[in-house]
């Protein structure tokens, strides 16, 4: 995916989930967080951030003109940039599975009493699968999730119950930067959601976790990474 009128700025603060402080060209801007998660390993004040600029903001009902979409981590080899727009995990998703060889590709499909983020069919098969963005990296390995997530866990459960029901069933695991080596299941941060991706790879659900391409304009899936 591809985003149009980038704009590099220095964190200054975050007051809520929603909006951010920011400095570009000498002026503070507030800016639309495009993630509600916590993100605290990321937005560090004078840390160095993009953000896009909406020039139709006032036109649509926009609070802000700007949106904050990554945010470059410093690591022991240099800046890293992740992408934090949470939107953009299910758009690289489903232009991945565009370019592979699914058919009736859907949005938000209804499943039980979960929607899943995709559905397709997959040599003849009908097939689930729901779109986790992973932004949180330490040491090389990425971890999902930051917080606690019983949403999370119904869709592990859901997605068990059509693998069982023999429907295809995945759970995507995006990446949204390069660099890292693993993935893994967030115990520390929510036990119950690990225990639950551990049971449903071990019955049926196929897990899955690919890296990004990030640049400041553009995201898009490129390998997939080794689970732990």
């Amino acid at each position: 995916m591809i985003y149009p009128n980038i704009l590099h700025a220095t964190f200054i603060s975050r007051p809520n989930r929603f909006i951010a402080y920011v400095k570009a060209n000498g002026r503070q801007l507030t800016c639309h967080v495009k993630n509600t998660g916590r993100c605290k390993e990321l937005l560090v004040p004078e840390t160095p951030v993009v953000l896009q600029y909406h020039p139709q903001a006032l036109e649509k009902g926009r609070k802000t003109e700007y949106s904050l979409i990554g945010a470059y981590k410093k690591t022991a080899l240099g800046f890293k940039l992740v992408n934090m727009d949470s939107q953009a995990p299910n758009q690289v998703a489903w232009e991945w599975l565009l370019a592979g060889k699914v058919r009736n590709l859907r949005r938000e499909v209804p499943y039980g009493s979960s929607r899943f983020d995709l559905a397709f069919l997959q040599n003849g098969i009908p097939a689930y699968m729901e779109v986790k963005g992973v932004t949180l990296e330490e040491g090389g390995i990425a971890r999902f999730p930051d917080a606690p997530t019983e949403r999370g866990v119904k869709h592990l459960m859901e997605l068990e119950q059509a693998a069982a029901d023999g429907y295809l069933s995945y759970i995507l695991f995006v990446i949204a930067m390069k660099g890292v080596h693993a993935f893994e299941a967030n115990k520390a941060a929510h036990p119950e959601f690990a225990q639950a991706l551990a049971h449903a790879a071990a019955h049926g659900v196929k897990v899955l976790a690919y890296d990004c391409v990030a640049k400041p304009d553009f995201l898009a899936m490129d390998a997939p990474v080794p689970l732990i």
